[in-house]
């Protein structure tokens, strides 16, 4: 029995490969490249405040670039595609090619496969690179915000509250009416007296910011005294602190940069504590449609890529390919948001507009396939 053995990529392959390649590359370079410098021309108006350097400010641009480079493959790869094959066209090299019998549908396959692939690698770096250099990026923010505030990557959050240290393990984003909010998880409150010793640590499993208070949930507080330490559990208690819950959202890793893996701990720990999850599970679901979203946004461009440059000229092509990621992009995010409206599954939700997108990728090729045998027709009764 002979071993499964893969298509062998031809010639012609290569050089579309090779003519699309350079393009997505060189614009998505370009595109992280801008926004990273338009973000670091912001954080210059930062130096200075808390020990805010140069040097801590451009360490902040480079831990933010993994985040970047994900956010904008997208269009990278959209504008990319659209430029690689507008150059294989303008050199005669698309023409041959079809004049040498390849189909437009096998020269769209080869360019999605490479779309295919660097989404893979896009995703790698989501998964791996992007959490902890977002979480560094963020330490750096917030050290910048306050002084009393610092993040470190094995002990989480640790804040000055007055007499009090205090350490938060981990913050969760949830979804609240006005917007999201922030619940603290594993708090550790030690209190201190006047002369700096430790009287108290009080220990809760969580705290929640509600109607304009903190409330610290399942506590245990330990008490020191000259007779010995004393300890008190509580379900509830009131948390008198003077932390601003808008400076804490700071320490909250936004889902959208968080691994699989964590996405799908907070869920199971939100769901556990009947808290609303749907921040993470819109995040978890983006991400894993995100390949077949790129894929879909690439196929529905792609017959603007085809036909001879004098029907419009490519400029305008590549000007429709633009307006279409920007109104896809607006579009996606309406009908998400929509669907947390009307309480519609997380799964659903995301998967709605890929359905959408799906459609009118075939409605395009159907209406280019349709004008082709039009043109045919209209040749032959020419001639």
């Amino acid at each position: 029995m002979s071993p499964l053995r893969l298509p062998r990529l031809q010639r012609a392959d290569k050089l579309l490969i090779a003519g699309i390649l350079g393009p997505v590359l060189l614009t998505w370079v370009l595109l992280v490249g801008f926004d990273a410098f338009l973000q670091f021309a912001r954080q210059l108006g930062e130096l200075g405040r808390n020990g805010y350097t140069l040097g801590k400010a451009a360490y902040f641009i480079l831990l933010t670039l993994p985040r970047r480079s994900f956010e904008m493959y997208g269009n990278a790869a959209l504008i990319g595609t659209l430029l690689g094959l507008g150059g294989l066209a303008a050199s005669h090299e698309l023409t041959a090619l079809r004049a040498a019998g390849m189909a437009r549908l096998r020269i769209g396959a080869t360019a999605l496969l490479l779309v295919g692939a660097l989404s893979a690698l896009a995703l790698l770096v989501a998964e791996y690179v992007m959490p902890p250099a977002e979480a560094r990026a963020q330490a750096i923010l917030l050290s910048v915000q306050s002084r009393n505030l610092a993040a470190a990557t094995g002990s989480g959050l640790w804040a000055r509250d007055g007499d009090a240290i205090v350490n938060v393990r981990s913050a969760l984003a949830t979804r609240e009416v006005m917007g999201v909010g922030v619940d603290l998880r594993d708090v550790r409150i030690y209190r201190f007296d006047a002369q700096g010793r430790l009287r108290a640590v009080e220990w809760a499993a969580g705290a929640h910011y509600r109607d304009g208070r903190w409330r610290l949930e399942q506590v245990s507080l330990t008490r020191f005294g000259p007779a010995g330490a004393s300890l008190t559990r509580l379900p509830q208690a009131t948390w008198n602190t003077t932390l601003s819950p808008r400076l804490l959202e700071l320490s909250v890793l936004s889902p959208q940069t968080q691994s699989l893996r964590d996405l799908l701990r907070n869920i199971d720990y939100l769901h556990g504590n009947g808290l609303d999850a749907r921040t993470y599970s819109d995040a978890l679901w983006q991400r894993l449609f995100y390949p077949l979203n790129v894929l879909l946004l690439v196929l529905c461009t792609l017959p603007l890529a085809f036909g001879t440059l004098r029907s419009g000229g490519f400029g305008r092509r590549l000007l429709t390919g633009l307006l279409i990621a920007v109104g896809w992009f607006f579009v996606e995010r309406g009908m998400v948001n929509l669907a947390i409206v009307y309480s519609v599954p997380a799964w659903l939700a995301n998967l709605g507009p890929l359905l959408l997108l799906a459609a009118t990728a075939g409605l395009l090729f159907r209406w280019r396939g349709a004008r082709r045998e039009r043109g045919k027709v209209r040749a032959r009764a020419a001639a």
